[in-house]
């Protein structure tokens, strides 16, 4: 029931004491033609509602959470400590820089610590998100081609195996898209990248490991073929959780990349943010970014050139965010980086060989931090989809891994198994996808109902993306 459902006029939560000066109305020219439409209900009402629909959601907190190409791992609470501190959280945007060089310490700070990780030269922190941050990449590229009077290329070279929001943002920067298949392997096809890589060609835009969760073993080739051809390389940093620390995306040949804090670096990763996707480059397109921190004598202080392409957004980014990343960057430390990394990739390998025997495998080597698997087979034999698995996940108490993606594998499922997850949380996982495979090959009817325990079961998805209802009609 939603909290409007539940109003009665003349409830309410607080106790405020009786106006002591004039009351001034608007005038009827500015005044609502419709009374605003908010809740009534008392604190005690209020309180139970949203605990209520606390217990309705699931988060990492509440059990396994194996999203592929999101990264939902846990993230320690030192980390929210920090950010809650009042000198960060009380601090105006509008205030003078010389009152608030703390925040931009830690800002500098960060800075440096990222661009050691991934091989760049200097950071924006301003992007809100990821995808946001990949439009600030593309710009970058834009505006270093346009200082050169290079107006001819105007073409972005994207991976079939991309994640969906690259062609959707060179779009946005106003390229048109050029899409490459994957070789059998699951990697760049070099023979179709050759052919495509010419003189039109702005850049490159690439997840490494990609998005089948395999590290590309002609990457030094793949950047050498851009860069033959005049291009740039743009790293998308959703999977950087699985090399942090082991390699670096600059040492690879990529010019720019964005990260997404809130999936790598520790912020609480869904509904809806807050998000932070700060874009690192190389020297050569430093002067593009929007203002940048500089350190003078004795202050930090925010420069733009004069060749910057804007500022992204309002202020200096989602600033708490940043805080959380410096955070658990110091906690674990240069040993305790790519140790991350490495957990990562462990526990997706593990899980991978201990169920490849009965689901297939979309690339059966050694993956990174996910693995792809192809339910077609099973969906063929048995009538059960990836879709259906997925709902039986649920009533196990697992998140679904992400569904129908990449959209080269067919009845996909990808699986993330974070590094923040225990081997005996693994078994328990495996032990459930085990069982819902019999259960498909002996009573498919039952997963086609799933989920059963949960809140809400089985939507009619389809209904819902046709005619979605996106508001609430007030009698």
């Amino acid at each position: 029931m939603l909290v409007f459902e539940k109003s009665r006029p003349g409830r309410g939560c607080s106790m405020l004491p009786a106006c002591d000066v004039e009351i001034v109305l608007p005038k009827e020219k500015d005044k609502r033609e419709l009374a605003l439409h908010m809740p009534e209900l008392s604190e005690n009402e209020l309180s139970r509602h949203y605990t209520e629909l606390a217990k309705k959601s699931h988060g990492v907190n509440d059990g396994f959470y194996p999203l592929g190409s999101c990264t939902m791992k846990y993230n320690p609470k030192i980390n929210e400590d920090m950010a809650a501190l009042p000198g960060f959280t009380e601090v105006h945007p509008l205030q003078p820089a010389h009152t608030v060089q703390g925040c931009m310490e830690v800002m500098k700070e960060t800075e440096e610590y990222l661009c050691e990780i991934t091989g760049m030269d200097h950071m924006t922190f301003q992007p809100a998100a990821g995808a946001h941050g990949e439009f600030t990449g593309l710009l970058l590229i834009k505006a270093y081609h346009e200082s050169r009077g290079d107006k001819k290329r105007t073409k972005i070279i994207v991976p079939d195996s991309a994640h969906g929001t690259n062609p959707a943002s060179a779009v946005m920067a106003g390229y048109s898209v050029v899409s490459i298949p994957s070789g059998e392997d699951g990697c760049v096809d070099l023979e179709k990248l050759r052919a495509v890589a010419g003189d039109d060609i702005a850049g490159l835009m690439l997840t490494n490991p990609n998005t089948v969760g395999l590290f590309d073993k002609n990457i030094l080739e793949i950047t050498n073929i851009v860069h033959g051809c005049g291009g740039l390389c743009y790293y998308d940093g959703a999977n950087l959780n699985a090399v942090m620390g082991t390699v670096r995306p600059g040492d690879m040949g990529f010019d720019v990349i964005h990260l997404n804090l809130h999936k790598t670096f520790s912020t609480p990763h869904g509904g809806g943010g807050p998000g932070s996707g700060p874009v690192g480059c190389k020297e050569c397109l430093t002067e593009f970014l929007p203002s940048v921190l500089v350190e003078g004598e004795e202050t930090l202080s925010f420069v733009k050139s004069e060749h910057s392409i804007g500022e992204m957004k309002s202020f200096y980014g989602n600033f708490l965010v940043v805080v959380r990343a410096l955070t658990y960057l110091k906690t674990l430390g240069r040993e305790g980086i790519p140790k991350a990394s490495q957990n990562a990739v462990l526990n997706a390998n593990y899980m991978m060989n201990k169920l490849k025997d009965l689901y297939t495998m979309a690339y059966d080597e050694v993956c990174m931090h996910e693995f792809v698997m192809s339910l077609s087979d099973l969906k063929k034999k048995t009538g059960v989809s990836a879709m259906d698995i997925a709902k039986g996940l649920l009533d196990n108490g697992i998140h679904p891994p992400t569904m129908y993606f990449p959209l080269i594998v067919d009845e996909a499922l990808m699986v993330e198994p974070t590094e923040t997850e225990s081997r005996e949380t693994l078994d328990e996982a495996i032990q459930v996808f085990r069982n819902l495979y019999e259960m498909a090959e002996k009573e498919a009817e039952s997963l086609h109902a799933a989920p059963v325990t949960t809140p809400v079961t089985r939507l009619d998805e389809v209904g819902a993306a046709r005619h979605p209802v996106l508001r609430y009609q007030f009698s």
